[in-house]
């Protein structure tokens, strides 16, 4: 299984993103929604007796940045040795899609009360996660080659930061993943 980030945001490619999200109902803040899909999640892991392990919260929210222009939420976990991922991208909040993710595991709770577990391991091969896509080479987001030395890593970090800064009509998303582009080509170059 491939490593999932927390951040930024990462997608199972198997699922299509929400295009007109909506305002949702939910009356919860992002630290009672994120208290939500973890009890669920340990819940579940108990009343099915197959613990949850590799548990991953992938989402854009960072340290002084709780509203991201994207407010996907995708939960990734291992149960009953398949990794599963819970996409939820319908809300303008990462809270509403948090909470709704926190229903989505509360329905296959009442499954196992009602059903059998072979009845939830159906229903769960719907979020049946396919390895999380990969990051492209640093020298693709940077654009600029394999080879490059680090005068030419920084120019092309530099170009690529005037439209990926949010002063600069971009955003915190896509200056982060600059920013890792760069450290990960300096690394590389030692």
């Amino acid at each position: 299984m491939n490593a999932i980030s927390a951040y930024p945001l990462c997608w199972p490619p198997t699922v299509p993103r929400y295009k007109a999200r909506e305002k949702g109902s939910f009356k919860t803040t992002l630290a009672a929604a994120l208290n939500n899909v973890e009890t669920s999640l340990r819940r579940f892991g108990t009343d099915s007796d197959k613990p949850i392990s590799n548990i991953v919260l992938s989402s854009n929210v960072t340290l002084g940045a709780n509203r991201p222009q994207d407010p996907g939420v995708a939960v990734w976990f291992v149960w009953d040795g398949v990794q599963v991922c819970i996409p939820v991208d319908r809300y303008s909040s990462t809270e509403a899609n948090l909470q709704a993710i926190h229903h989505i595991i509360e329905a296959r709770r009442v499954e196992l009360r009602h059903g059998t577990l072979a009845l939830v391991r159906a229903s769960f091969q719907g979020f049946r996660a396919l390895p999380a896509p990969a990051e492209p080479h640093w020298s693709e987001i940077l654009r600029c080659s394999r080879d490059a030395d680090l005068a030419e890593i920084d120019l092309a970090f530099r170009r690529a930061a005037r439209t990926a800064h949010p002063d600069a009509g971009g955003s915190n998303e896509k200056m982060a993943r600059l920013n890792a582009a760069r450290e990960a080509a300096m690394k590389e170059r030692g």
